[in-house]
This record gives C-alpha cells, sequence and structure tokens, in this order.
C-alpha cells in the first residue's frame, strides 16, 4: 500500500485548505498529480496551461492533497508525484455547475482563478478544482512522493 503525507511547514503569507472558497488575491497552498518525468519538466521549465479541459485552457490544481494524488488517473502509483505549489489566486470565479455561462472563458472575462466547490456535481470525486490561467502565478515548493506503508504507517518523501 501507498502513503502520502506532506509536511506542515507554510511558507509566510500562504493560506492552507479550508472548507470556503478561496478568497480573490490570496495565496494558498495548491497541488498538482503528475508523472515523475512531468513533474521533472515542471520543475525544470514551469508549468504550461493545458489546451483545454472542463474549465478550459489553464493550469489544473486542488488545494486538497487527495484529489491531486489520484492523478494521473489509472496510472501506476509508483510512478505518481504530487507537485505542491503556492499560488496567487488573484480574482476568482466560482463555477458551480455544468454548463455555466462562463465555464471555459472565465479567463477572458477578467479571471485569473476559476473555482469548482467540492460535491456541486461537476467533479466525480466531489473533490474541488481550481484552474489557474497564468503559470506565473503559481511558485513550486516541493515534490511530494508516495512511500510505502510500513505496518501501517505511512511517511512522505519530498524534494
Amino acid at each position: 500500500m501507498f502513503c502520502w503525507a506532506e509536511d506542515d511547514f507554510l511558507p509566510p503569507g500562504v493560506v492552507r485548505l479550508l472548507s470556503h472558497q478561496p478568497e480573490d488575491n490570496k495565496i494558498y497552498v495548491m497541488y498538482h498529480g503528475t508523472t515523475r518525468a512531468r513533474a521533472q519538466r515542471i520543475c525544470a521549465e514551469g508549468f504550461c496551461r493545458s489546451e483545454d479541459g472542463m474549465l478550459g485552457p489553464g493550469v489544473y490544481l486542488s488545494r486538497d492533497l487527495e484529489k491531486a494524488r489520484r492523478y494521473p488517473i489509472e496510472h501506476p502509483e509508483e510512478d505518481k508525484v504530487v507537485v505542491k505549489v503556492k499560488v496567487n489566486v488573484g480574482r476568482v470565479i466560482i463555477i458551480n455547475r455544468k454548463k455555466h455561462p462562463l465555464q471555459k472563458t472565465w479567463s477572458a472575462n477578467g479571471f485569473d482563478t476559476a473555482w469548482v466547490p467540492p460535491n456541486c456535481g461537476m467533479v466525480k470525486s466531489g473533490l474541488e478544482e481550481n484552474c489557474v490561467w497564468d503559470p506565473n502565478r503559481i511558485q513550486i515548493l516541493q515534490l511530494i512522493k508516495p512511500t510505502l506503508s510500513a505496518g501501517g504507517v505511512c511517511g512522505w518523501s519530498s524534494r
């Protein structure tokens, strides 16, 4: 069994996952699940906007480590990595339903981040999702890798 965990230290001015929506112009810790090879490329070159997705182009992140550690879905656990970042979310829009009028055009309407609330019916897992338009708003903090459970105790590994 693989375990995912992180240290508890936050950089100054960064806000931890809370149950409410992200507030405009706050800095949050977020996570991006990927493969080991892609994580190394992200560390070397920075994030790139995806071409499309549920919220259109952008960098997809979550404030929930549990959500990020699932990605890429159906990929071997031992090759997954979560990139822990801090993000200045700028101006945030809530996209809380399918076919929201700004679901894919929020960035062209003056928003920096789109946020999908947990349990709103847009994400199968019921966990929150964020999409950040400008990769320059994202600063990499560390890589979190799964560790093998030893007697049911989980540890963490970071770069």
